[in-house]
């Protein structure tokens, strides 16, 4: 990649950070990940062909050690509420997004992960079964089980909004 290394994490930190986010669920955890990934790619940088996919992959794989290497599922952690605070500008927009986000917390960490990288990240169901080191169906089912729990979380917080409107 041309350019230096300094405005690579300049012009993509920000969007790297924010699927570091959603693959960690904390955002002082997605940080952490972010700068250990970033300081592994450093010393290669002129090697890497496409940097923002590398450290993508890096972190994913990272986040799929951790849980391998800790013996036992995940701590559930919330994404911090700092992180996307609602500001009183009344968009419908920065609503929905804060619903998505607050229901995305609630799902259990692999769904998540192959929610964030198939929706967000916009990959393959080959890539994230690669990524992730599971099957294609594992990948498949985990997506098909998330989507639904979040249509579930949003069934029920429509509803709750409309109780509360119609008191």
């Amino acid at each position: 990649m041309e350019g230096s290394f300094e405005e690579f994490v300049t012009a993509w930190g920000g969007r790297l950070l924010r699927t570091a986010v959603l693959l960690t669920g904390d955002r002082a955890e997605a940080e952490d990940l972010l700068q250990d990934v970033l300081e592994r790619l450093y010393p290669r940088w002129r090697t890497v062909q496409d940097p923002p996919a590398y450290v993508r992959t890096a972190m994913s794989r990272a986040v799929t050690d951790r849980w391998r290497w800790r013996g036992r599922r995940p701590r559930q952690v919330p994404l911090a509420d700092h992180h996307d605070v609602a500001v009183g500008d009344g968009t419908a927009h920065r609503a929905q997004r804060e619903d998505l986000l607050a229901h995305l917390r609630r799902l259990p960490p692999r769904q998540r992960a192959v929610i964030v990288l198939r929706y967000y990240e916009d990959w393959s169901e080959e890539r994230i079964a690669e990524e992730l080191d599971v099957s294609r169906g594992t990948v498949k089912s985990q997506a098909s089980k998330g989507l639904a729990r979040l249509r579930e979380l949003v069934g029920e917080a429509q509803e709750r909004r409309e109780g509360e409107m119609s008191r």
